[in-house]
């Protein structure tokens, strides 16, 4: 079988990588759109910018963390990816529950966290078939 993403461990791992580099280059370069999409007026709350700008920095090297690295390295990444996606899930549930977010911003945020924490754990399932597969050929 073909190590390819559609059927093969890195699936998982390259689909949440280009998620993150997305939502991180988003993040960075574009806050005002992304926070205007959340229902937040920048105008409002200028700190909203602040920590989107944190977050696209953060969400863009763990992104490409998962493209450059690879054994031991890889492996502590994408575990690491579902204790951070898990967290901003639970952030995101939060911030919706509260009435800190819109509903809809706070449904569409915790969604894609959800997502994100699906992938993170997929992705290190298949780091760890790929490590298993590399020692029982050795």
């Amino acid at each position: 079988m073909s190590d390819s993403c559609l059927s093969g461990p890195n699936c998982a791992r390259l689909a949440l990588a280009a998620i993150r580099l997305f939502n991180g280059s988003a993040a960075l370069l574009a806050p005002h759109l992304l926070a205007e999409r959340l229902g937040v007026k920048p105008s409002d709350n200028q700190a909203i910018i602040y920590v989107f700008r944190m977050f696209g920095i953060r969400t863009i090297l763990i992104g490409l963390e998962l493209l450059v690295t690879d054994g031991d390295a890889l492996a502590q990444s994408v575990q690491r990816g579902i204790l951070i996606h898990a967290s901003d899930t639970t952030a995101a549930a939060l911030a919706g529950l509260t009435g800190q977010l819109p509903p809809r911003a706070g449904v569409t945020t915790t969604l894609i966290s959800a997502t994100n924490t699906m992938l993170a754990i997929a992705a290190f399932r298949g780091v760890q078939r790929s490590a298993r597969k590399s020692s029982s050929r050795s």
